[in-house]
C-alpha cells in the first residue's frame, strides 16, 4: 500500500503533509504535490494533515488511477522536505471540481 495525492491538491498545495512525512517522499509541481509510491512507507500521517483532503491510500477505489500519475511526476519534479509558499488563494480553490482539466501544470515547483 502507498498513499497518493489527487487533483484536489491542484491550486491549493497547502503542504501541511510535507511537514509530518518521516521519509520525505513528497515532490513539488508548479501547483500541486505528489507522493513517490516507492518511497512512501504507508504510515498515513500525511492523510489527516491535508486541508484539501487530496491524500488517499491506494486502496481507495478513486485512488487507483493516481498511483502511476504520482510515480511519473515524482520522478520529474523536485523533492520537497519543508513547507514552502502556499498559494494566497488556496482556500478559494479548496473543493473546486474539474481542476485537473483546467489547471494542472506539468512544470516542476521550486523544491526545498
Amino acid at each position: 500500500m502507498t498513499y497518493i495525492v489527487n487533483d484536489l491538491c491542484i491550486k491549493c498545495k497547502y503542504q501541511d503533509c510535507v511537514e509530518v512525512c518521516p521519509v520525505d517522499c513528497f515532490y513539488e509541481g508548479e501547483n500541486m504535490l505528489v507522493i513517490h509510491p516507492d518511497e512512501c512507507i504507508d504510515c498515513g500521517v500525511c492523510e489527516p494533515e491535508c486541508p484539501a483532503e487530496a491524500i488517499l491510500p491506494d486502496t481507495d477505489p478513486t485512488a487507483v488511477a493516481w498511483v502511476e500519475f504520482n510515480r511519473e511526476y515524482s520522478e520529474k519534479w523536485p523533492n520537497i522536505t519543508q513547507i514552502g509558499d502556499v498559494p494566497a488563494d488556496a482556500d478559494e480553490w479548496k473543493g473546486v471540481e474539474g481542476k485537473f482539466e483546467a489547471h494542472f501544470s506539468p512544470k516542476p515547483g521550486q523544491g526545498a
